[in-house]
């Protein structure tokens, strides 16, 4: 029996964007959109919502809950998920830090308590 060649996996560090490692266009928003996702989902199960009782709540019909559950997200815009998060009694704080001494862009970050 012939030996197999041994195949060397390297390792790369991520961005922290997993959208922007896969090297999609508008990452961050994609990023962002995700995030907010979540939130949204996570308080949605944490209240028990049936998808009927949900779409009731954030004044959406029942197709666009099934999307926002399985993360599709095309049809939602990142003001859209923070108004649905402050539906749900969220408070949503920006803040808006004056640019460092780099000619590099600035970041959007979402932390969800």
């Amino acid at each position: 029996m012939a030996k197999q060649a041994k195949s060397v996996n390297r390792v790369v560090a991520s961005s922290g964007n997993v959208f922007a490692d896969l090297g999609l266009p508008d990452a961050a928003e994609l990023d962002t959109k995700v995030r907010l996702a979540v939130a949204v989902n996570r308080l949605l199960e944490s209240r028990r919502l049936t998808q009927a009782a949900a779409a009731t709540a954030l004044s959406i019909n029942q197709p666009k809950i099934s999307a926002l559950k399985h993360y599709k997200l095309e049809g939602f815009s990142v003001e859209r998920l923070m108004t649905f998060l402050t539906a749900l009694g969220s408070d949503i704080e920006i803040r808006v830090h004056l640019p460092k001494r780099s000619s590099s862009p600035g970041r959007i970050l979402v932390n969800a308590a």
